[in-house]
């Protein structure tokens, strides 16, 4: 029998708390975890770079709208959803893109990101 690949989910979140709650539930779950990633230059750049399976990405990080990270994920090709205790992201663009209103329970997010990864 062929093993699975350990899924890797990048976590952007620049609540230091939520992302290691975040972190936690995942790893829980069996996820290997990138991050969490508190600034909006690192996730930029791991968005663009990072080997990840699927993305979880707070829309507001440090009072900036994480839109550069959601489309270097996009180009990429990497599913993505975003958590946000505010409003969906705004633009046609992202329409078709999971919000995950915070809080949420653990399994809230080990189902959005099983769904993410299915589609």
């Amino acid at each position: 029998m062929q093993a699975t690949k350990t899924k890797r989910v990048l976590v952007i979140e620049d609540e230091a708390l939520v992302g290691m709650m975040i972190e936690d539930f995942l790893g829980d779950f069996g996820y290997a975890v990138v991050g969490p990633i508190e600034n909006l230059e690192s996730a930029i750049f791991l968005a663009a770079t990072e080997e990840i399976d699927v993305a979880v990405v707070d829309i507001n990080i440090s009072g900036q709208v994480a839109t550069a990270v959601a489309d270097k994920l996009i180009e990429r090709g990497i599913p993505f959803l975003f958590v946000s205790g505010y409003e969906k992201m705004r633009g046609a663009r992202y329409a078709s893109i999971p919000l995950l209103r915070k809080p949420f329970e653990p399994e809230d997010l080990r189902d959005a990101i099983e769904r993410v990864l299915r589609r």
